[in-house]
């Protein structure tokens, strides 16, 4: 027997009983164990609680059979990287494609919006910002969100560590007129989650990106084309993400399925998107000149290097020529015998070297 949090409008003991209908088989039980988050039936934007999944499918499916009962409520399965045999599981009990299915358990899908009958299969890819990564560098790590949403139920599969969809059902469970709605509301939720998640990491790029420029056009040297290339490739990363997102976002707005109420929320979140995208597409406009201002900064310093080696070269190289001259050891050279000739070399070449360095450091050499 069904254990329940919040007593369902016209739902009764006999509710919770199966019925013989070989069209739609009964599902399996789902360990707490499993890839299984969490499960609940929402009838009137309640949620009511049951021991099993395959319980509250049963409630809102047999509660459909009275006629005054339509759209009587939904179920909301979630899963988090479940294997093949756990999805072929919850597969015929819910009507899922076979390709949706396949594409749910090896992950790696662009967005977009399918349609297998009355089922709507949505991808969304996730981010998420990680301070202090395996390298000691600050990263961008991707996620996915599969939808599959039905006239009377929800079934999300999550994969990897961001995008955690727990406060979203948090929130819209204190929410009862908007989860009344049916799936979409979850839909909607979820897609403002992710637009929100896309938003906030563009914002910490955004901060790096102000902190590598700020390095750059410092007076202090410093290499940062690893982390001008780093950040290159987690604006690629956000790009994969929120660029292919907007055209399964504006067709899943103009679904006939889709509540009037739930579209306008829908193109709410597809503005947020579009100014994302727009906020990400510039950041490679701003880090291809930090790049170039980067190389030649360093080939400047470069250059200065190079000039201030030569510099000391060329003073070095006069008394060098002048010892290496007179020390070949020839017995017949001139000033050899001088009683004053070699203070007077050294001062010569003192004075000469001394000529050369002014005029080195007045041309910036030195």
């Amino acid at each position: 027997m069904a254990m329940t949090r919040v007593r369902p409008r016209r739902a009764t003991m006999a509710l919770l009983k199966p019925l013989a209908r070989p069209h739609r088989p009964e599902p399996t039980p789902v360990p707490r164990d499993s890839a299984v988050i969490d499960w609940a039936a929402y009838i009137d934007g309640q949620r009511v609680d049951t021991e099993t999944v395959a319980d509250a499918v049963r409630l809102i499916r047999d509660g459909r059979l009275d006629d005054n009962n339509d759209g009587l409520g939904f179920v909301w399965v979630g899963l988090h990287e479940p294997d093949a045999a756990e999805l072929e599981r919850l597969a015929p009990v819910f009507g899922l494609h076979p390709l949706a299915v396949e594409d749910a358990v090896n992950a790696h899908q662009r967005p977009k919006l399918e349609r297998y009958d009355d089922l709507q299969f949505f991808v969304m890819k996730t981010v998420g910002y990680v301070e202090q990564g395996p390298d000691g560098n600050d990263v961008v790590e991707t996620g996915e969100i599969m939808i599959f949403c039905g006239s009377d139920f929800v079934v999300t599969v999550r994969h990897g560590m961001h995008g955690e969809l727990g406060a979203v059902r948090e929130r819209l469970e204190n929410d009862p007129e908007r989860l009344a709605l049916g799936p979409t509301a979850v839909l909607h939720a979820i897609a403002d989650r992710v637009v929100d998640g896309y938003l906030c990491v563009a914002n910490a790029v955004q901060e790096d990106i102000d902190e590598v420029e700020e390095a750059v056009f410092s007076p202090d040297r410093t290499d940062e084309s690893r982390r001008i290339y780093r950040l290159k490739r987690e604006v690629i990363q956000l790009k994969r993400a929120v660029g292919p997102l907007a055209g399964p976002l504006r067709s899943l707005a103009g679904r006939r399925f889709v509540p009037a109420e739930i579209k306008e929320y829908l193109r709410d979140v597809e503005d947020h998107l579009t100014r994302v995208r727009d906020q990400v597409e510039s950041y490679d406009e701003l880090l291809n000149p930090i790049l170039q201002a980067h190389m030649t900064q360093v080939t400047l310093a470069d250059n200065k290097d190079m000039r201030k080696i030569s510099a000391w070269g060329a003073i070095m190289m006069l008394p060098t020529a002048v010892a290496g001259i007179y020390g070949m050891n020839f017995d017949h050279m001139p000033e050899l015998n001088t009683t004053y000739g070699y203070p007077v070399v050294l001062c010569v070449l003192a004075m000469a070297c001394l000529v050369l360095y002014r005029g080195f450091r007045r041309n910036g050499w030195l």
